[in-house]
């Protein structure tokens, strides 16, 4: 090997180094417009069966179908934010009548009783405040500084909100109109002897993707309708907004659980404050639990397994493994997209590599 071709080597090689470093910097730079796509992906795929049973069934024509979804789907987004409308303004109208010093004697009180309860010795208030008015230095802090910032990082988000907003739905309304749109770019950048794998490839994902994610939206309305019955029983106020939220949570597979049920537990003790402890913030965070209880065992039990065997079709160890990969790599974000990115990559592993025996054992159920 002579200088020459080792020299062509290395350029081939930095030139090659570069390109990438440069496609990462420019996804970077674009991050949001990907999160755009991928949302709108996800509302695509949700809406595409919609869209088929209003065209083959209905005899809607395509432009109508895609309309009609589109505005089901925006009546959704309202009526879950007019859920939330509510409880902001009862919040602002009782942040408005606070009394400070009657919040702090019951959270002090709160935790008195519960160390109580737990045969522990509570630390005096006046040790843990060291002497601080923290009525007054909480009002202080809000009048100088976080109230203004509030209300600047509100118009911001509310404004990222709305644009990022309008962007899905523009996408997503041509994603579900065109759904050969991203085939069509995609095979202009693979080979031709590759582009019938690709296909077949896409119309198994966009199936199975698509059954994933309306079995998501069924997880999570039973795990709405059990939270919301358990807090409407012990007479929690806002009780479809809470349980709600606390469904919503468990698209973070095993995390979430946790923490929506310890958003339930605070919020039932919290709204309970000036309560006896023993005889009604205790019995009612008991309620809660079981209703937390109830409604895992239901769905571990029979909606997970029911979901992963319709669409995923992944062993439930297989599917434990990928997503602890993926939060280790990547966070949370890694967990909420582990599963429908497994199974897209099993289903390409499936087309390409068919024969491979890691691939088949992998993709047998597929």
């Amino acid at each position: 090997m002579d200088s020459k071709t080792i020299s062509n080597g290395i350029l081939r090689a930095v030139f090659a180094l570069s390109g990438i470093a440069l496609l990462g910097y420019f996804l970077y730079l674009t991050r949001s417009v990907i999160a755009y796509l991928v949302a709108a992906a996800v509302i695509a795929l949700m809406g595409r069966p919609v869209v088929l049973f209003l065209r083959k069934r209905l005899r809607f024509p395509n432009t109508l179908a895609v309309v009609v979804v589109m505005i089901l789907f925006l009546g959704i987004l309202f009526g879950i934010a007019s859920l939330f409308i509510p409880l902001i303004a009862e919040q602002g109208h009782n942040l408005s009548l606070l009394d400070i010093k009657a919040f702090e004697k019951d959270l002090w009180r709160l935790y008195d009783e519960i160390n109580g309860f737990l045969g522990r010795t509570p630390v005096p208030a006046k040790d843990l405040m060291v002497g601080k008015d923290w009525g007054k230095d909480l009002l202080q802090g809000l009048e100088m500084g976080f109230i203004p910032d509030f209300l600047n990082s509100l118009v911001g988000t509310l404004s990222n909100l709305g644009i990022g907003l309008f962007s899905i739905l523009f996408i997503s309304f041509f994603f579900l109109k065109d759904s050969k749109m991203f085939e069509k770019i995609l095979l202009t950048l693979v080979p031709d002897n590759r582009e019938a794998g690709i296909v077949n490839s896409l119309e198994s994902i966009k199936g199975l993707l698509s059954r994933y994610f309306v079995g998501l939206l069924a997880q999570i309305f039973v795990l709405f309708v059990i939270y919301t019955i358990t807090l409407l029983l012990i007479g929690i106020e806002n009780a479809v907004v809470i349980a709600f939220l606390c469904a919503l949570f468990n698209i973070i597979p095993y995390i979430g659980p946790v923490i929506g049920g310890a958003i339930m537990v605070l919020l039932t003790m919290t709204s309970n404050l000036g309560a006896d402890f023993t005889g009604v913030i205790l019995p009612n965070v008991g309620w809660v639990l079981l209703g937390i209880a109830i409604g895992q065992l239901v769905d571990n039990f029979f909606s997970q397994p029911l979901i992963f065997s319709s669409s995923v079709k992944s062993h439930p160890l297989e599917i434990f493994l990928v997503i602890i990969i993926a939060g280790l790599l990547f966070g949370v974000f890694g967990m909420i997209v582990a599963i429908p990115g497994y199974t897209a990559l099993k289903v390409v592993l499936k087309e390409f590599f068919a024969e491979n025996k890691i691939v088949k054992n992998l993709t047998k159920n597929l």
